[in-house]
């Protein structure tokens, strides 16, 4: 019986240690919102560009970086969020000056209205969890 016993703890640290059983082991880890298509296609357009790994600006990336978005724990991903509704609700994305030079890049107010809610609406939903 003591054999049997030691199998399954072994057997089951091994799965935990391979990933396999991760989120039952840890079921508050945060999992990243979910971004629809109409979502994706705005960020793609008027975002990613800037806020990504690979960009030259530093500035950006440093203050969101979206490739890594999903890494994010659980309140520093609630403050991505409202920061991305309040900066677009404000207008300040994308900034002026990129638009000089790349004004097809400028949010519709469509697109606004996609960012913001669904930013909005998972800052909820994640602060529920």
């Amino acid at each position: 019986m003591i054999r049997k016993k030691h199998f399954v703890i072994t057997l089951f640290a091994l799965f935990v240690s391979a990933g396999w059983l991760k989120a039952s082991v840890n079921p508050t880890e945060t999992k990243a919102p979910v971004m629809p298509d109409n979502v994706k296609a705005v960020i793609e357009k008027s975002c990613f560009g800037c806020h990504n790994t690979d960009s030259k600006n530093d500035k950006a990336k440093e203050k969101l970086d979206l490739k890594t978005f999903d890494t994010l724990g659980k309140k520093e991903m609630i403050h991505a969020l409202g920061e991305i509704a309040e900066t677009v609700e404000e207008n300040e994305m994308p900034p002026a000056k990129f638009l000089e030079k790349f004004p097809d890049k400028k949010l519709t107010d469509a697109e606004k209205k996609i960012l913001i809610d669904w930013a909005k609406s998972e800052g909820k939903a994640l602060m529920k969890k």
